[in-house]
């Protein structure tokens, strides 16, 4: 199979190659997939599992990509829930070879069904975005209706989930971003918007929930922001700034098909939107992945066009 593989920590993306793996087998609970879309983050180059194993041995040359959407074409021993030819989308696991490939294997618990009117290059964008979201808002931020959310990098791909699910749950979102993200951030739904280069976060008041993509010293201020009983929730690690009368946490996502389920019926039924910025095929993949352009929105390669 053609894949995109890593060996070099230092060269990142730039270290990027197309190149013939072969085709991973199925081990007991997994399903091989035939990938049709795959998603990228670009901090995998800086996450440990992208270069070593749970032992930390080395497992370069490595293959990248986490997310995808795809069919399901051989079952592992003692695998259940899934099919042969069933459409499926998910999140595929840290330490083993990814979704920038043409075939990848995935535990089947990392699945859910992908319904035949949503597209591949959907699927493929929502599993990371999507289900980060929902547990930053739902399991850790325990967001209830009427209370008010800041969500720093409101225009990306994880902003724009954020924003939507905690618009739907009934809370006030105050989007953060550059001064060219404002159409975008309150086209999906924020209500409010602050120019981190313009103006002054300290306006925005007090707030019950911090969602932070971007740490840092926009970190630190925002939980100075934060109400007693409020929470910080952040996907950049540890968090080194806390809320004076609250929680700060941070989380890695985890895969969840139940999660994936309620996200993926929310885009069916127009709740929900997708994100999804340049869509390249697997032969232009090195070249999208390593465009020099700010990012639009989410980078999906359509293995299969």
């Amino acid at each position: 199979m053609r894949a995109i593989v890593v060996t070099d920590q230092a060269a990142g993306t730039a270290g990027m190659t197309l190149v013939e793996r072969p085709e991973p087998p199925a081990a007991i609970n997994d399903v091989v997939v035939e990938v049709h879309a795959s998603g990228f983050v670009p901090t995998e180059m800086e996450w440990p599992s992208t270069w070593t194993d749970r032992a930390d041995r080395d497992r370069t040359p490595s293959i990248p990509g986490h997310e995808l959407a795809g069919v399901v074409t051989a079952l592992g021993y003692g695998t259940t829930g899934l099919s042969v030819g069933q459409r499926v989308f998910g999140l595929a696991d840290w330490h083993r070879d990814g979704t920038l490939a043409e075939y990848v294997a995935v535990e089947a618990r990392n699945l859910a069904p992908l319904p035949g009117d949503v597209d591949f290059t959907v699927g493929a964008s929502l599993p990371i975005s999507g289900l980060t979201a929902w547990q930053g808002l739902f399991e850790h931020g325990r967001l209830q209706a009427g209370r008010s959310v800041l969500v720093h990098g409101a225009a990306g791909s994880v902003g724009t989930m954020v924003t939507q699910l905690a618009r739907e749950f009934g809370a006030y979102v105050i989007g953060t971003g550059r001064a060219a993200d404002r159409q975008k951030t309150l086209d999906f739904g924020a209500q409010e918007f602050v120019d981190l280069e313009n103006d002054a976060l300290e306006d925005v008041g007090g707030v019950d929930l911090v969602f932070d993509v971007i740490g840092g010293d926009i970190q630190k201020r925002s939980a100075a922001l934060i109400r007693a009983g409020g929470t910080l929730v952040s996907v950049v690690g540890p968090t080194e700034a806390r809320p004076t009368d609250g929680l700060a946490v941070d989380f890695v996502v985890e895969s969840d098909r139940g999660q994936l389920g309620e996200i993926v019926q929310r885009v069916r039924d127009g709740r929900l939107r997708t994100n999804i910025g340049n869509v390249a095929t697997l032969d232009d993949a090195v070249a999208a992945l390593n465009s020099t352009e700010r990012r639009k929105g989410k980078t999906i390669i359509s293995v299969r066009p």
